[in-house]
């Protein structure tokens, strides 16, 4: 006799019963059991990943369709050979849904840095309703599970037509970075969120262009203890300077929470300055005044999976937030 159907045909029967609903029907959230995967993926391996040759060639329509309305197809399956396809399926919103919406920009200004199950994209999405937010995730099987979910919620929370009298939004992030007004209009949609599999320490500059970020999040990144794991860390010397290219000047900021005192001691040297081969120019760090009222530390803090875990514990959260520097004006000789 066959035995019960393994979690890996349960996970196919699940995917072609989401995507068989997408016109019209509401799609449950998936399981985490049918999508575990190794905890840590190594970054230095290299994983037959695509991606574009710069950012210009990079076709966002495949991630936020409600934002490109013009777009033919939202299903990368439909997508001439020379785009960048992932290699799972990407969240769409059904057929059903005629509202459009207009980002503030053409590429995505806010990125979680290894987005884990997806839970910061999923708080950050009615706090910044029209920017789009990226997760960017190696581990292929978390990945999966996040489009399957970002497709569940599209699926649940329909767009509404906005009124003809109103023109689309273009709420602008405000300049201590937190979180702008959400409209009653494109609160709970989702559509503003999208995740791809990538490895953020060799890939970046080929997705996002410069200075195009306002947020950037690295939340509860792996520890690496060993010191021969150090180099695979994702805040050092040279990441740093990455960052703040991608950060827009005087305004971007760059979140960081951990619950390893020693790795946040880490973070807050490298960015500091205080390590070799550092630039003291490039970051400033925000006081906790200014924290307290920034929604973004409190999502951080409470709505991703590791910091729910770390609460469970009783363990502690360590934040640190960097705003980029303005860059100085060139001195004439």
């Amino acid at each position: 006799m066959t035995g019960p159907a393994n979690k890996r045909q349960k996970r196919e029967e699940y995917r072609k019963t989401q995507f068989a609903a997408q016109n019209g029907g509401k799609l449950a959230l998936p399981k985490k059991k049918f999508y575990r995967q190794r905890a840590h993926a190594n970054p230095f391996s290299d994983h037959n990943l695509k991606y574009p040759t710069c950012p210009e060639e990079m076709d966002w329509s495949i991630h936020y369709p409600a934002f490109f309305p013009s777009a033919k197809s939202s299903n990368p399956a439909d997508e001439p050979s020379n785009r960048p396809v992932l290699d799972t399926s990407t969240p769409s919103r059904p057929e059903n849904q005629s509202a459009q919406l207009t980002p503030t920009a053409p590429h995505p200004t806010i990125a979680d840095v290894g987005c884990g199950f997806g839970g910061l994209l999923i708080a950050l999405a009615p706090l910044f309703p029209n920017s789009l937010i990226l997760g960017l995730e190696l581990r292929h099987q978390v990945l999966s599970y996040v489009h399957s979910r970002i497709t569940a919620l599209r699926s649940q929370n329909p767009l509404r037509p906005q009124p003809e009298s109103s023109s689309s939004p273009q709420t602008e992030t405000p300049t201590n970075g937190t979180a702008p007004e959400a409209n009653p209009m494109t609160t709970t949609h989702y559509a503003n969120i999208s995740a791809l599999r990538t490895n953020t320490m060799k890939f970046l500059p080929q997705l996002l262009p410069r200075a195009s970020l306002t947020h950037l999040f690295l939340c509860f990144p792996d520890p690496h203890f060993k010191a021969r794991k150090h180099k695979a860390r994702i805040v050092s010397a040279q990441l740093n300077a990455e960052y703040a290219y991608f950060l827009k000047p005087g305004v971007g900021k760059i979140y960081t929470i951990t619950d390893v005192e020693e790795l946040h001691g880490w973070i807050v040297r490298h960015f500091e300055g205080h390590e070799a081969g550092e630039v003291k120019e490039l970051f400033e760090r925000v006081g906790e005044e200014e924290l307290e009222g920034d929604e973004c530390v409190r999502v951080m803090r409470e709505e991703t999976e590791e910091g729910k875990k770390v609460t469970r514990n009783g363990g502690r959260k360590f934040v640190g937030v960097w705003r980029r520097k303005k860059d100085p004006d060139w001195e004439d000789e």
